[in-house]
């Protein structure tokens, strides 16, 4: 499968999963909210499974890929989990200077309507930890990254796919989303493996989520 090929069927495929929800509403499959977020929990799995069959399809090198030596399964899942660290010290530092330049911060909307969502039906949980992360993955770094990459450069395909993972959050906190979505980019970067920004965002986004429903639960 070529490169153009590859980031043309991943971003689709991300995009009906996008809006999955609103096609299974409309055709009646779903008739309650616990039902279209359990069967959005579903898609997003699925989406996952499918972006992972056109990685592996995907024989073109890629610039960023070939650029270093790539790195062994070790580094990889120091990288990622030291990665996890690094990336809440990057939202926090966002979050101070969204403070500064637009006032008072307020709760990721996006984030609090996971959480109620997890709350409705829990299984859920997999789409916002695993699946979600391993999706955009795939997107905005393999796929528009790696695209981008080959016409221009990284550090231009780095600004503009974390811009278009900024937007995608829309939930107001485009600074936050396009520091994670850079750091992430330079991580995958570093080692040629999308497998380690991979592990830093799963790993980000469980610890969050499980952050926020022990504070929901009263448990913090």
């Amino acid at each position: 499968m070529s490169l153009k090929k590859y980031s043309f069927l991943s971003i689709f495929c991300y995009g009906l999963i996008f809006i999955s929800p609103l096609i299974l509403a409309s055709i009646g499959l779903v008739k309650s909210t616990s039902e279209l977020i359990t069967a959005t929990a579903v898609m997003y799995i699925l989406g996952a499974v499918v972006l992972a069959i056109f990685y592996f399809k995907q024989r073109e090198p890629l610039a960023i890929e070939s650029a270093v030596k790539k790195a062994s399964a070790p580094k990889i899942v120091i990288y990622g989990l030291v990665g996890i660290f690094v990336a809440l010290i990057l939202q926090s530092i966002a979050v101070m200077l969204e403070s500064v330049l637009f006032g008072e911060a307020t709760p990721s909307e996006n984030t609090q309507n996971i959480i109620q969502m997890i709350m409705e039906a829990p299984a859920f949980i997999l789409a916002t930890t695993i699946a979600g992360p391993i999706m955009e993955e795939f997107v905005f770094r393999r796929s528009i990254l790696g695209i981008i990459s080959r016409y221009s450069n990284f550090w231009v395909g780095a600004v503009i796919s974390s811009l278009l993972f900024a937007f995608a959050h829309n939930d107001g906190h485009l600074l936050i989303y396009f520091f994670l979505g850079f750091f992430f980019s330079l991580e995958y970067k570093a080692t040629g493996r999308i497998w380690t920004s991979m592990i830093t965002h799963v790993g980000m986004n469980t610890l969050v989520v499980l952050v926020q429903l022990a504070v929901q639960k009263g448990l913090v």
